[in-house]
C-alpha cells in the first residue's frame, strides 16, 4: 500500500472542519482591517529565496525542496519554504505599489525538509500578512494589534505572550555583528556545534540558540540595543508607545532575531507555554530593504549591479496553522460540528421524488446542509441518518407523497411527526445549527 510521504499529512474531514472554522475567524479579522487576499504560486525560482531569505540561513542551506524543470537550460525551482518572498515578487512584477499601499494576505502550504514533529511538518500551512508602503511605526503596531484581535476572537487572549525586539538598520546590525563575532571568537570552543558553524555564516542566529551553555555565554555578550542609532530607537519606542496605548502587553527579548535575513527594525513573536518546545505561534517584523533587493534581480535571478534601485518599506507576519490548531485544541477547543443539518431518506421506489425534494430544499434554505444516502433500502438509509449527526431526518415514502406530506424525525429524542411538504422551507420551523 502506498502511504503519504513522511512529513506530508492528510487532513481528514473531521479535522478539516476545524481548519475551515479557524480560517474563517482569521479571514474575518483580516477583512475588518481592510486586507485583501492574494493567491501565490507554490513554486518559485530558487534564486528568489536564496536572495530574499539569505544564503547562509538554515532554510536555504538545508531545508528547501529544490529541483530543475525541463526547460533548456533547466531553471532551478523551489517549493516555497515561506510566503513573503513570493508576495514581494508579485508586488514588484505587477507594480502594485504604484500610488498605493497594498495590504495583502495569503494562506496555504509551505515546504521545508525538517525533522517532522508535532505541530511542524515538511508540508505545513501558514497564514501570511504583508503591509507595504509605510515606513512609520504605526504600520508595525497595526499588524500586531490585528494579531491580538485574532487571539481574542479565538479565545486565546490569555495564552499568548508578545515578545519584541529591534534589529535596527543594516549598518547598525553589521557593526553589532562584528562586535558579537569578536566576543565569541575566542570562546567558540564553548559553543554548541550549530553555533560554531553560525559564527562564520550567520552569527546573529547564535542569539536564539536553544543550548543552555551557549545562552549562558551570551549573558556578557554585546547587546544589539547598544548599536542602534537615534532613528531606529525612536521607531522602536513609538511602536511600544502605540501598543501601550492599545493595552497590548509585551516584553522585550534582546535575543529575538528571527531566522530570515531580510528583517530590519521591529521584529516580534507571539509565544505560548502550552505547546512545549513549539512555543512560537506567530512571528514577523519589518523588511524595508527586501523590495529593493528583489528589484535588482533580473528574470533569471541574477543581480544587476549597475541598475540603481529604490526600495519600499514593508512589514508582515506569518502564523503556523498546525500549531495554532494544537493550541486551540489544548485550551479552547472548537465544538464538534456535524456534516449536515437535515438528512433525507427516501424509499427506493420514490427515490427520484426524494432527490427533487432535497434539491428544492437546498434552493429554498441555503442556510441548511442537506445530505442524502444512495437509493438503498429505507432501513439502510436510516442507519446512515443515525451516523450523519443531522438534527432532523426527512422520510419520504409513497404514503407521504399521496398525502403531500413529509415525515420529520427528531434525531435527538426520536419523536416523529407528519408535516406539510413545505414545512422546512419556513426557517421559523427549523433554524438549523
Amino acid at each position: 500500500m502506498i502511504k503519504a510521504i513522511k512529513g506530508f499529512n492528510d487532513i481528514l474531514p473531521q479535522q478539516s472542519a476545524k481548519w475551515l472554522r479557524l480560517e474563517a475567524v482569521l479571514q474575518n479579522v483580516l477583512s475588518r482591517y481592510g486586507y485583501e487576499n492574494i493567491r501565490l504560486p507554490i513554486v518559485e525560482q530558487t534564486d528568489l529565496f536564496a536572495r530574499a531569505i539569505g544564503g547562509a540561513t538554515d532554510i536555504v542551506e538545508k531545508e528547501m525542496y529544490s529541483f530543475a524543470d525541463k526547460s533548456e537550460p533547466p531553471t532551478p525551482l523551489t517549493l516555497r519554504p515561506e510566503g513573503t518572498a513570493g508576495a514581494v515578487r508579485a508586488v514588484i512584477e505587477h507594480n502594485l505599489l504604484r500610488g498605493d499601499t497594498p495590504k495583502l494576505w495569503y494562506i496555504g502550504p509551505m515546504f521545508r525538509y525538517e525533522r517532522p514533529q508535532k505541530g511542524r511538518y515538511r508540508q505545513f500551512h501558514q497564514l501570511g500578512v504583508e503591509s507595504f508602503g509605510s515606513a512609520l511605526p504605526d504600520a508595525d503596531a497595526e499588524l500586531i494589534a490585528m494579531t491580538d484581535l485574532m487571539w481574542q476572537e479565538l479565545g486565546l487572549k490569555n495564552e499568548m505572550r508578545l515578545q519584541l525586539n529591534s534589529l535596527g538598520e543594516s549598518d547598525e546590525r553589521r557593526a553589532y555583528r562584528d562586535a558579537l563575532v569578536r566576543y565569541l571568537t575566542d570562546k567558540q570552543e564553548q559553543l554548541d556545534e550549530d553555533s560554531k558553524r553560525r559564527l562564520t555564516t550567520n552569527p546573529l542566529r547564535i542569539l536564539d540558540s536553544k543550548d543552555a551553555s551557549t545562552q549562558a555565554l551570551l549573558n556578557d555578550a554585546p547587546k544589539l540595543a547598544d548599536f542602534l542609532g537615534t532613528e531606529s530607537m525612536a521607531h522602536f519606542e513609538q511602536v511600544q508607545a502605540y501598543l501601550t496605548e492599545l493595552g497590548i502587553d509585551f516584553e522585550i527579548n534582546p535575543h529575538l532575531v528571527r531566522g530570515l535575513d531580510y528583517y530590519n527594525k521591529t521584529v516580534f513573536e507571539w509565544v505560548t507555554d502550552k505547546l512545549g518546545s513549539q512555543a512560537t505561534v506567530c512571528a514577523g517584523g519589518r523588511y524595508d530593504g527586501l523590495i529593493g533587493q528583489l528589484k535588482s534581480m533580473d528574470n533569471k535571478g541574477k543581480v544587476q549591479e549597475s541598475k540603481p534601485v529604490t526600495s519600499e518599506p514593508a512589514v508582515g507576519f506569518a502564523m503556523g496553522l498546525e500549531r495554532l490548531l494544537l493550541l486551540i485544541e489544548a485550551v479552547a477547543p472548537f465544538t464538534e460540528d456535524s456534516a449536515c443539518d437535515v438528512f433525507i431518506a427516501a424509499h427506493p421506489e420514490v427515490y427520484s421524488a426524494g432527490i427533487a425534494y432535497a434539491q428544492n430544499l437546498r434552493y429554498k434554505r441555503p442556510d441548511l446542509r442537506v445530505k442524502m444516502a444512495s437509493a438503498t433500502s429505507l432501513k439502510a438509509q436510516m442507519k446512515k441518518a443515525d451516523k450523519s449527526g443531522a438534527a432532523l431526518t426527512v422520510i419520504i415514502a409513497q404514503q407521504e407523497l399521496d398525502q403531500q406530506m413529509i415525515s420529520i424525525k427528531d434525531m435527538q429524542n426520536g419523536e416523529q411527526k407528519n408535516v406539510p411538504q413545505d414545512w422546512l422551507a419556513d426557517s421559523a420551523n427549523f433554524l438549523g445549527q
